[in-house]
Order: structure tokens, then sequence, then C-alpha cells
């Protein structure tokens, strides 16, 4: 026990007297991103941080909501991404005339996500890849 509650006090979770915990988000949002890793499960990644397997499924629920930010992973090959074009003009893009100023959006069913025009390719790559891990 003494091991395991080291391990979590020195990534800065608060651990008391009483066995309560506080987590920083930046812990919660590394435990998720740790069940994204091939060959992870929700349950052995519960048990490396003393955790039920519930807990992490909720901060996974948090992740995929847009409310936790994971942490980027690094990607060392080039990630490519389906590019659909359409031909339907919708009402916000008549509202608004794109201009030099316009940011890149990602749209993945409710979920978008928008980013500076001078936004890096490989940032666009990584959160294009970790949307594929995770099919809506």
């Amino acid at each position: 026990m003494f091991a395991k509650s080291s391990f979590l006090t020195a990534l800065g979770v608060e651990v008391f007297a009483s066995g309560q915990r506080r987590w920083p988000d930046h812990v919660k949002a590394q435990a998720v991103a740790e069940t994204l890793e091939p060959g992870a499960t929700v349950s052995g990644v519960a048990a490396r941080y003393e955790i039920m397997p519930s807990q992490l499924t909720a901060w996974r629920r948090l992740a995929k909501e847009g409310k936790l930010v994971l942490p980027a992973v690094e990607v060392n090959e080039a990630v490519f991404a389906p590019l659909v074009v359409c031909d339907e003009i919708t009402a916000a893009s008549e509202a608004e005339p794109p201009s030099a100023g316009t940011p890149i959006r990602i749209v993945r069913g409710t979920v978008i996500i928008e980013l500076a025009k001078d936004a890096p390719a490989a940032r666009i790559a990584e959160i294009v890849h970790a949307l594929e891990a995770h099919p809506c």
C-alpha cells in the first residue's frame, strides 16, 4: 500500500489520512491516456492507480466530452485523416464568411474542436489520431 501511495503522491495526488484522495486533472488525464495505449485495459490501469474501474470510466467520459484534456500523443510517423468535402453550405458558413483568420475546425459527431490557423500539423494529427481511437 505504501509503495502505491508514494506513486500517487509523486504524481501530485493528495492522499488524506482518511483514505480520500484529491486527483489533479493532469493525473486523471494521464490515467485516461494510459487506457488508450494498445493492450491496456481500464481494469488494469484502475488497479495501478488504486481506483475503481467505474471511476476511471467516468474520467474517460469527461475526456470524451472535452472536459478533461489529455496529454499530446507522440507521433513518430505521419498520420493521415480522411477529408470530406461537401458542396452543402450551412447557415453558419453563410453568416460568417471565411477569412485569413478562420480557425481550423475539426468536427466529430457533436464534438467541435477549433484550433488556431497556425496550429502545427503534428498537433492536428495528434488530435485526429485521438479521435480515431474513440469512434462516436
